[in-house]
């Protein structure tokens, strides 16, 4: 009989990250809420203003995930995570202080949420190159259940204690909350005690023919490359939705901000029902059909949302983000899990960039268009397109070797 493997708990360093990311992502879901009800309740902006601010925060990992993931490959990955905490603290921070001083504008907000996302992106690309550092690959999906479960958390969490602070203290002044937290994630990343070993970049090595390897092993990898597509869509319909959902909630639904954190709330549980139990589905059904099976929740979940009524608001908000959420965290779990397992140490900057470059990197584009459709034909009718691209999202996975894999791949060997 095969000894118990102890409890991720029992070790420090992964406590010491998992606590650091539960907190900044707690911060963060404030945020979130906060930062375009900022615009849309202190500085009255419109529909297509808030998709623009939404869009400036997503932006950054279209512009600089590939460049960024070269340079994770050649720096220390934990010091990369502090200074990307302690300068995001400091860019939320300017925004209370200028609330303060009734100095608040919407130029303000579109620099420090574009500023905000270029430093999330050296964070979360530093984040999960560091990850298979601490941990064996036997156990990736465990770990990354257990940090998907903590932004779960801060998810159901956060929309509630985001709405009520904006409700008590305004939307600026909420913000202030995650400042705070990431200046608390700082500390605890900096006190992990594993020490990475020094990386050694050939001198003749340029940037750019980084990039190219990176985005050449994601390309000939047919997993990955599905992942692309799929990922890419359901991110486009998830860009618009998110740059729509609270003045749609505000303006169509009549919805106020303390209850649209609640539904918000209530919804993000499936987030947590998807981080904790991903694993354990991959494992009877196996990791490539629980993929593709949480990526397709993705669409109808949206498009519950999209039909929301006044007088169904409540419950289909709440469902929909529900299974939309539900897909999100698995489909996180499983998939960064598969390319943590198959791609080698000294790529795994460079294939996150790339990978988020076009998954995250074309959620901007979708809240843009979004907003262009809302503008155009109403925030319903863009809602609906939305939905209608979130629910094909599966198909490219579905085409894919993922449907026959059963579990994690093992690590390419490099010659």
């Amino acid at each position: 009989m095969l000894a118990r493997q102890p409890s991720l708990w029992a070790r420090a360093d992964f406590l010491r990250l998992w606590s650091g990311q539960f907190i900044s992502e707690l911060g963060s879901q404030v945020t979130l809420l906060a930062l375009p009800l900022a615009a849309i309740l202190v500085l009255h902006a419109s529909t297509i203003q808030v998709a623009t601010l939404t869009s400036l925060e997503f932006s950054p990992y279209l512009f600089f995930a590939l460049a960024a993931g070269a340079w994770v490959d050649r720096l220390p990955r934990r010091p990369v995570m502090v200074s990307a905490d302690v300068g995001r603290a400091a860019l939320l921070g300017s925004v209370p202080l200028a609330y303060a001083f009734d100095a608040l504008t919407l130029p303000q907000l579109y620099v420090v949420g574009f500023a905000a996302g270029t430093l999330t992106v050296f964070f979360s690309l530093a984040y999960q190159a560091y990850l298979p550092l601490l941990i064996d690959r036997d156990r990736l999906l465990d770990a990354n259940g257990k940090l998907e479960a903590a932004r779960s958390v801060a998810q159901t969490a956060g929309p509630g204690a985001g709405g009520g602070l904006v409700a008590l203290l305004s939307a600026p002044v909420a913000i202030l909350a995650d400042a705070i937290s990431f200046l608390v994630s700082s500390l605890l990343i900096l006190s992990i005690g594993h020490r990475e070993q020094r990386i050694t970049v050939p001198a003749k090595r340029d940037l750019r023919a980084e990039v190219d390897e990176g985005i050449r092993y994601v390309w000939r990898q047919p997993i990955l490359r599905a992942n692309l597509f799929s990922s890419g869509l359901a991110n486009f319909g998830y860009g618009a939705i998110w740059a729509l959902v609270l003045v749609f909630a505000v303006r169509t639904l009549g919805l106020h901000a303390g209850l649209i954190g609640v539904i918000l709330a209530l919804g993000q549980g499936g987030g947590i029902v998807g981080a904790v139990f991903a694993g354990r589905i991959a494992g009877r059904i196996g990791t490539g059909p629980t993929f593709i099976l949480a990526m397709a929740l993705f669409g109808p979940g949206v498009l519950l949302i999209a039909l929301a009524g006044r007088s169904t608001a409540i419950p289909f908000l709440a469902i929909g983000w529900a299974l939309a959420s539900f897909a999100s965290s698995s489909t996180a779990v499983i998939g960064v899990g598969i390319r943590q397992a198959m791609v080698p140490q000294r790529l795994q900057g460079r294939v996150v960039g790339a990978t988020r470059t076009v998954i995250l990197g074309i959620a901007p584009i979708g809240s843009l268009a979004g907003g262009g459709l809302a503008a155009a034909f109403g925030l319903r009718a863009a809602l609906l397109v939305a939905a209608g691209i979130s629910c094909v999202a599966f198909v490219p996975l579905l085409l894919s070797p993922a449907r026959t894999l059963r579990e994690l791949p093992a690590a390419e060997i490099e010659r």
